[in-house]
């Protein structure tokens, strides 16, 4: 009789268990933001801009809440509109001129889903949201950086 195998009994394994991916915004998301309050001056803004190197950020109110985004193109209305009326930038109030109507997504969308939202809505940046609050934010690039580190996986 010959022998049938060098290899001991095989451990059962549950095709339904599959090693987790990281697909979700929470996986890439930033999560340690600059954000600015409605009454800061678009100066301030714009010098917080150029110290930490980003083109944007939130804006929350004195209870935290997201109440709007601030970019660079809401400090090019404010530098046209010095030149226009021949004033040097003033202290204007973010409030003034950060985008109020907030396109959000939640922590636990996938980067896919998010890609989708990034397509339709021409941003740069997402506030990313977990139960009414501010938890990150995710970017084009976030999304770009993501799909790159899943390019090998194999999807069924």
């Amino acid at each position: 009789m010959g022998i049938k195998s060098f290899q001991g009994a095989r451990a059962k394994t549950d095709s339904r268990k599959e090693a987790k991916l990281p697909i979700l915004v929470s996986d890439y998301m930033t999560k340690k933001l600059v954000t600015f309050a409605p009454e800061q001056s678009i100066l301030e803004v714009m010098e917080a801009f150029a110290k930490y190197k980003i083109s944007g950020g939130p804006v929350l109110d004195e209870n935290g809440f997201l109440v709007g985004i601030v970019s660079e193109a809401d400090c090019m209305k404010q530098i046209s509109e010095s030149r226009y009326f021949n004033q040097p930038i003033l202290d204007k109030s973010v409030e003034r001129f950060m985008t109020k109507n907030v396109e959000t997504i939640p922590y636990d969308m996938t980067i896919f889903d998010a890609a989708g939202v990034f397509d339709r809505h021409n941003r740069r940046r997402l506030p990313v949201m977990r139960d009414g609050l501010l938890v990150g934010q995710i970017s084009r690039k976030d999304i770009v950086v993501a799909a790159l580190k899943l390019s090998g996986a194999n999807w069924k």
